[in-house]
């Protein structure tokens, strides 16, 4: 385990009382026996750069119960929908609830919506994604909406064993999924097909940055929804 690592470790306790503020980060460098400087020398956002290093670190653990699901037979939806219940196992509300506050701040949420962007690449990255043109940043761009509208909603379930929170998951993913249908069939409608082929030709130069990076080239500058991360 790596320094920032520990100190990632150190600071969760801290959270659930004091958020990911200043102080909850200088808790965590006492409780290593760390200076402040040494502290901002591993970390040197403090506890912004810890809430991302939490974040991040539950994608890893979403992909990697992921690789070890026997999902071979699964259809992609049931295959997204377990991504998104493994990528909340493990979560404790007030830490997630306490990023919200960190990532609600204007000055954090390009941050936030970064984070979001990430979940959402590394489910489809994970699931085999191998699209290159608008579609790349379409599954993105669905799923990262999906994901932020789901930890809202787990964050005030109380039902037994989360149940609610996988009905809402089945129920939002099935939107999805109704809009991708309709999609389908407008491009199979003959007498729109003229349309179709301007927003082909308007979209024929659009390929994902190396599989990566937020949408910057897309009409727009659009950004993911800035909500509560984890």
């Amino acid at each position: 385990m790596t320094d920032r690592a520990r100190l990632l470790q150190a600071i969760l306790p801290h959270v659930p009382f004091d958020g990911w503020s200043d102080a909850a980060f200088a808790a965590a460098c006492a409780a290593l026996g760390l200076s402040q400087a040494e502290g901002r020398a591993l970390a040197p956002r403090r506890a912004l750069d810890l809430a991302c290093d939490h974040h991040k670190a539950g994608d890893a653990a979403m992909v990697a119960a992921l690789q070890a699901s026997e999902i071979g037979g699964l259809k992609v939806r049931d295959k997204v929908a377990l991504a998104l219940r493994l990528r909340l196992q493990g979560l404790d509300r007030e830490q997630v609830r306490r990023a919200s506050a960190l990532f609600a701040l204007p000055l954090n949420a390009a941050e936030g919506a970064r984070l979001i962007w990430g979940t959402a690449d590394a489910v489809w990255t994970a699931l085999g994604d191998s699209s290159d043109d608008l579609n790349w940043y379409t599954k993105r761009v669905t799923l990262a909406a999906v994901w932020g509208a789901v930890v809202l909603y787990w964050l005030g379930d109380a039902s037994a064993d989360g149940q609610a929170t996988d009905t809402f998951i089945d129920r939002r993913i099935g939107d999805v999924m109704q809009i991708e249908k309709w999609k389908a069939q407008v491009r199979a409608a003959p007498l729109l097909r003229p349309l179709t082929s301007v927003l082909d030709r308007l979209t024929a130069g659009i390929r994902a940055p190396g599989k990566r990076g937020m949408p910057d080239d897309l009409p727009g500058h659009w950004s993911p929804p800035a909500g509560p991360q984890s």
